[in-house]
């Protein structure tokens, strides 16, 4: 059956993904945005459902230390006896485990592991519980290392070691180990996590190796797509699923602009074959858009999404940056009312800004709300995302001549104001409408006649621009304030589709 990469669309990269009968749990990572590690779900591996996700208690995790692109990385999940544990690093604070029976509701806090290195993996077998990252036992030698370890606990019991040290693509992580039939597997990926990433395996007789490493590595990447329609593959997950078909889930980009992509990495899925008591990836062992896989459901196209504002509890796909101020947000009785901060975007802290990861390239989201400045410099309105440095804002805001609509937009040190339209009180409609190449902005006040205010590149949200960046772009309500107001951001409406 056909179906079409990504399956999970927009920044979701790093996925891992266990499957419990014929329920399947999937993770990616979520960096320095709270809440942590979404969680996903699925019953066909192509419709995927956000049911809630791993780090609950911004307290727990020293979100306010984490930098753009830090926080929390390469999660694993895996089941034991109908507990569910997902692993993975805080970039400031080392690796840890948290666990639950039920991946949609509350997981455990964390427990810390004492093991460095980055992407960890938890492998179980015989009622023992094995852990797995990329921490060098050799110093100056890139290696893959496995210890016995206590989750409820984190202690590490005896000695580590190191089990293998790839082909030498360079950038060792994101391990996993398996047990297929008489061999255990290693998986991990190579390269660097841009153009030149990759997966590579190797197999042992005995858990603790020694590991030889497959004679066609890499199983998997695009370095060579000159078609350049998928990118930067690698970062993969290997299981079968309840019919005993194999696969791999995997990050990869698509491209907007050249090399560009402001989505960020995303999850795919692709089919995997044996040969020779070896797993590979067909098409060159290259990832595609386009894929054919023994599916038994058909593949949903297109999705829309409406917050619920009657309902106090968040939806959750809503995401925050680091230790959100919960004081600054109230919802129910069909409001979502914002209460602007001093911290801004560019303070690479916790603005007011409460967000969804941008869909696709090609999506419209609106945004209905009514905000009357107080003081000078009060504003509010739509925030598109990739980091502090590199972001625009659509939003109404008080000058010392008046309120006005403004689109502004950011770029490391270059500012420009793209748009400054006079706006009177009453309820305004924002609208964002994207591209491969651009972002429309457009604006209503009365949600029947929407007046076009300016365009902006989607070049200046892309990853590849901004630098070592490992999120995609993201888009919201924010207010913002230079001095104590009493304004408040009362929104009636939100959605996004694509």
């Amino acid at each position: 059956m056909k179906y079409y990469n990504p399956i999970i669309r927009g920044f979701n990269p790093d996925p891992s993904i266990c499957r419990w009968g014929e329920d399947y749990y999937l993770v990616t990572s979520s960096f320095e945005y709270f809440p942590g590690i979404p969680v996903y779900h699925s019953r066909d591996l192509v419709n995927w459902e956000q049911i809630g996700n791993c780090i609950q208690e911004a307290g727990d995790f020293p979100f306010m230390d984490a930098s753009d692109s830090g926080g929390v990385w390469a999660p694993t999940i895996r089941c034991e006896k109908g507990v569910f544990y997902v692993t993975a690093t805080f970039e400031s604070r080392g690796n840890f485990i948290v666990h639950t029976k039920d991946p949609a509701g509350e997981w455990s806090k964390p427990v810390w592991v004492p093991v460095g290195g980055i992407d960890p993996s938890i492998y179980f077998e015989e009622g023992r519980a094995y852990y797995c990252t990329n921490q060098t036992l050799h110093p100056g030698k890139e290696e893959i290392s496995l210890w016995e370890i206590d989750v409820e606990s984190g202690a590490i019991r005896g000695e580590g070691k190191a089990l293998w040290s790839g082909i030498g693509g360079g950038h060792l992580e994101a391990p996993h180990v398996y047990r297929i039939g008489e061999w255990y597997y290693l998986l991990a990926a190579e390269g660097g996590t841009f153009f030149n990433h990759m997966v590579t395996v190797a197999r042992s007789r005995t858990l603790w190796g020694s590991y030889e490493g497959c004679p066609w590595n890499p199983v998997l990447t695009n370095v060579h797509d000159i078609s350049k329609e998928v990118l930067c593959a690698g970062h993969g997950d290997l299981f079968r699923d309840h019919r005993g078909n194999w696969w791999m889930v995997h990050l990869a980009t698509r491209l907007s602009r050249r090399t560009m992509t402001h989505l960020g990495r995303e999850t795919f899925l692709t089919p995997v074959t044996w040969r020779e008591g070896w797993p590979q990836v067909e098409h060159h062992k290259k990832a595609a858009l386009e894929e054919e896989g023994p599916l038994w459901q058909e593949q949903k196209r297109g999705r829309s999404w409406e917050a619920d504002f009657h309902a106090a509890k968040w939806e959750p796909e809503w995401i925050f940056l680091r230790n959100p101020q919960k004081a600054a947000y109230e919802r129910g009785d069909g409001m979502l009312r914002l209460y602007p901060s001093r911290v801004r975007f560019g303070d690479g802290k916790n603005p007011v800004f409460a967000a969804l990861r941008q869909m696709d390239f090609e999506f419209e989201m609106e945004a209905v709300f009514d905000f009357e400045p107080c003081e000078t410099g009060d504003e509010a309105g739509i925030g598109l995302v990739l980091s502090s440095q590199f972001y625009y804002c659509f939003m109404k805001k008080r000058t010392g001549e008046g309120d006005f609509l403004f689109l502004e937009k950011n770029a490391e040190d270059m500012r420009q104001t793209a748009c400054r339209i006079p706006v009177r009180e009453g309820e305004l409609y924002l609208r964002i409408r994207g591209d491969k190449e651009f972002y429309y902005f457009s604006y209503s006040p009365d949600g029947e006649s929407f007046y076009e205010a300016a365009k902006a590149s989607t070049r200046f949200l892309a990853c590849e621009v901004s630098g070592r960046c490992f999120t995609g772009t993201v888009t919201g309500l924010y207010a913002a304030c230079c001095r104590d107001t009493g304004a408040v951001m009362k929104v009636r409406r939100f959605w996004i589709r694509a």
